[in-house]
């Protein structure tokens, strides 16, 4: 169904479920282009119950705000689509879960939907840790499956590069 590097797919989800454990770290989601696709590649290792805390599915904006805290002015002024929605979502699912990692995605996975400004295959990833939260704009290309799956894809391997990157173990 999702066009998955099974391969890279599998190496980070291991080398993810590896840290995690032995770093004592936990993990929360918020998503809206990939409709729980993360959380879902997530539960799929187990064990992983251990580290991964939950999620939240924020399709609507309406879920933003309720469930997330995300601010409607801001979502109404950038577009949920946006740099600062993504960051806000994804320091409203640390608020939530109190994970020691969270990542949060929001974009365009098409058909329809794109602009001129925000086409098809924009996507922002946004990542929180003790150290703060950064957010990457992506422009994909595919069709709708594959945008999600490159999504999930990088937003796992942005988790892991930053576990790898936080040399002191969070408990």
């Amino acid at each position: 169904m999702f066009a998955f590097d099974e391969e890279e797919l599998n190496s980070i989800l291991g080398n993810l479920h590896d840290e995690c454990l032995a770093r004592k770290v936990t993990l929360a989601t918020a998503e809206s282009c990939t409709g729980g696709l993360i959380s879902s590649v997530l539960t799929s290792k187990s064990g992983s119950s251990a580290y991964f805390l939950g999620g939240v599915c924020s399709y609507s904006n309406e879920v933003k705000t309720k469930l997330l805290g995300v601010p409607a002015e801001l979502i109404k002024k950038m577009g949920a689509v946006s740099d600062e929605v993504a960051k806000a979502m994804a320091e409203g699912a640390c608020d939530f879960s109190g994970a020691d990692y969270t990542v949060s995605v929001t974009g365009i996975a098409g058909p329809g939907g794109g602009t001129q400004s925000k086409p098809v295959g924009t996507i922002y990833c946004a990542w929180t840790t003790a150290n703060g939260t950064d957010v990457e704009r992506l422009q994909l290309k595919g069709d709708r499956d594959s945008i999600r799956a490159q999504t999930c894809l990088i937003a796992l391997a942005g988790l892991l590069s930053r576990i790898l990157m936080n040399s002191k173990e969070v408990s």
